[in-house]
């Protein structure tokens, strides 16, 4: 691991005064007339500016530091992971990948869940403290590439078993598929998606209404994905300038997706903790990196090609956020599917939302490949 050097947290001083200063100035509109009952709230977002101005950030510095990091040097990308090790020098490998807007840090709650594995959570390039690619576009097939390397080449594990939500969950689909021979498993609780034109070839009543239910909600759920697609480097000059703006831009995310019920948005840390909340924009912010994590919709990522099917052993907990996909598309591309259920609690971020359950459920596949 002669590439690999060990990385640690420390933002200076003089960053978080100046992000004192700047939240201290926030000018936070009031909420408009007959506004969508989705999203934030004005009177949740000044809660929230106001606990980010008066948190111990060096607290929970030390916390993440807690969890061993590291960067390697991948390709033309510097890649930041955490690498909680086992004490067991033959436990089994998972790899563990965010999607957006969500960083490392909001799955390592997760990941401590796991001492019984050798836990690696990767940071995307471009996201957090991986650099981005410093040529070439951030498509699926690169990433697949560039995380199976960090965890062969890099790390030394012949075989894994592979997990990834919103962005990653193709990744981790075509990890499986491309790498069969190193893949032990795979676990997915965003399954996989057809492409568009795959789509309208289905003809199953159940698979056909799901994916009209998803192109219903598109236009209003889908707008932070047009701006990131369309005008990525307008919306992060706003944001990478605003703390209050990129507060605002990731919660309303949080709140939107999680498995919370609808109503007062503060009900979102019944799931994902102020601090939690918290630490995933104070990790945009001293990093810089939301303008280069938009770059999955501008890049190709978030446009997919086609990915086969996979014949690796594959369990599939459907979460709330997508309560209703249809349990024959999961056996038509997962072959080797050993488990299929619907998650009772945990939506889009289920790694985060429901740690020890997912983790109790990764446990038990694991174990029946033995």
């Amino acid at each position: 691991m002669s590439n690999v050097r060990p990385f640690a947290l420390q933002v200076p001083d003089q960053v978080l005064d100046d992000l004192r200063s700047r939240l201290d100035r926030s000018r936070v509109p009031d909420d408009s007339p007959r506004r969508p009952s989705a999203g934030m709230t004005a009177g949740y977002l000044r809660e929230l500016i106001g606990s980010w101005r008066a948190w111990d950030w060096r607290a929970r510095e030390a916390w993440l530091n807690g969890h061993p990091q590291f960067i390697a040097e991948i390709g033309d990308a510097s890649v930041h992971f955490a690498h909680l090790r086992s004490e067991r020098a033959d436990a089994p490998a998972l790899l563990v990948m965010h999607g957006w807007p969500h960083t490392f840090a909001l799955q390592l709650d997760f990941a401590d869940q796991l001492p019984d594995f050798h836990v690696v959570v990767a940071s995307l390039p471009g996201f957090a403290f991986s650099s981005p690619y410093g040529a070439g576009e951030m498509t699926e097939k690169r990433l697949a590439a560039t995380m199976h390397e960090l965890m062969t080449e890099v790390l030394g594990y012949e075989r894994y078993v592979t997990y990834g939500e919103d962005v990653t969950a193709n990744v981790s689909d075509l990890i499986a598929a491309r790498y069969p021979e190193h893949v032990a498993g795979i676990v997915a609780t965003h399954a996989h998606f057809p492409t568009s034109d795959e789509r309208a070839e289905l003809t199953e009543p159940d698979e056909v209404a799901f994916f009209a239910g998803i192109a219903d909600r598109h236009e209003t759920d889908g707008a932070y994905g047009h701006v990131q697609a369309t005008r990525p480097d307008t919306l992060a000059v706003a944001l990478n300038d605003s703390p209050a703006g990129l507060l605002a831009w990731l919660a309303e995310k949080l709140v939107e997706w999680s498995d919370t019920p609808a109503g007062d948005p503060r009900r979102v840390e019944r799931r994902i903790s102020r601090d939690r909340i918290l630490t995933e924009a104070m990790i945009y912010w001293v990093t810089q990196t939301i303008g280069s994590s938009f770059r999955p919709y501008y890049e190709g990522a978030d446009t997919p090609d086609p990915i086969p099917s996979t014949s690796v052993p594959a369990a599939v907990f459907i979460q709330r956020h997508e309560a209703d996909y249809p349990e024959s598309l999961a056996r038509r591309h997962y072959l080797g599917l050993r488990e299929f259920d619907r998650l009772d609690e945990g939506g889009h971020f289920t790694a985060a939302e429901v740690p020890s359950e997912l983790a109790e459920r990764v446990r038990r596949f694991v174990q029946s490949l033995a």
